[in-house]
């Protein structure tokens, strides 16, 4: 397998470009999942408190403390204690000191509680328990928030991203911050697999939809973070390092963009 990308976050830290998700990942089948990710060359896996799986994720991960490690703070236990008590019992489950990125998993603005979660943060970074932190679903309006009244930005937001729903203008918020994008959701949740456009891009390319898509984001400049549980597609999501796509392939899946192709919540109006 072709080395992939490095991103930097900054502060001496850097995440691998693709990872390993595992929303929905059963359980009791997370720890085998993160292992045949790791035989398979993934050097990064994205969790959450909501998955209920950190402990599989923990476990998987247990001989190889080297893997990057991100897991999000959920709705319930935001707010400054909170945060920092819900901390401990993620870092707890995962079984390290530190983890190397921390999100706010959503704004949850009727909570009204994303700043002083916010503020929690920082004091877990600052304290060396989480190498970077960042957040996850927020717009525009939540991350000039949260920088205004604190003076840190965040070194990422993962958002609901797939050629159907491409956000181009909050991207471009984020790259007027320095703020990294990462992809949830990167492949539509399934439905853009079956796109006549990817079809036949992936025909061109004899690779399959899912890798066509994993590498429009790889060459878009984002972080993506494909989830499965098949061994065979968990190293297929991987075997992207050895082909381009052109400028054609590029232009085409960027005319796929629709301003309804949102799938998940919005974060605006999103009521946890």
């Amino acid at each position: 397998m072709t080395e992939q990308p490095i991103i930097s976050l900054g502060r001496d830290v850097a995440i691998p470009q693709l990872g390993l998700g595992v929303w929905q990942t059963p359980a009791d089948q997370t720890a085998d999942v993160v292992k045949c990710a790791i035989a398979a060359g993934y050097r990064a896996v994205d969790t959450a408190t909501i998955y209920g799986n950190e402990e599989g994720v923990g476990t998987g991960l247990e001989e190889h403390p080297e893997t990057f490690l991100t897991t999000k703070l959920w709705n319930t236990d935001q707010g400054f204690d909170k945060t920092l008590r819900a901390f401990d019992v993620s870092s707890h489950k995962l079984g390290r000191a530190s983890v190397d990125l921390y999100l706010i998993h959503w704004p949850a603005p009727r909570l009204d509680l994303y700043v002083e979660s916010w503020k929690a943060m920082i004091r877990l970074r600052d304290e060396g328990r989480v190498r970077a932190i960042g957040v996850s679903n927020f717009t525009q309006t939540h991350l000039e928030r949260i920088i205004g009244e604190t003076g840190v930005t965040p070194t990422l937001n993962q958002i609901e991203l797939h050629p159907e729903f491409q956000q181009h203008s909050l991207r471009s918020f984020h790259a007027s911050k320095g703020i990294h994008t990462q992809s949830w959701s990167p492949l539509g949740q399934g439905r853009t697999l079956n796109s006549p456009i990817i079809e036949k891009i992936a025909a061109k390319h004899s690779k399959s939809p899912a890798q066509i898509i994993i590498r429009w984001h790889l060459q878009s400049d984002l972080i993506v973070i494909p989830k499965s549980v098949t061994p065979s597609r968990i190293a297929e999501n991987i075997d992207v390092f050895d082909f381009t796509l052109d400028a054609t392939d590029m232009e085409q899946i960027a005319a796929m963009d629709r301003p309804d192709g949102r799938i998940g919540p919005d974060p605006l109006t999103a009521d946890f």
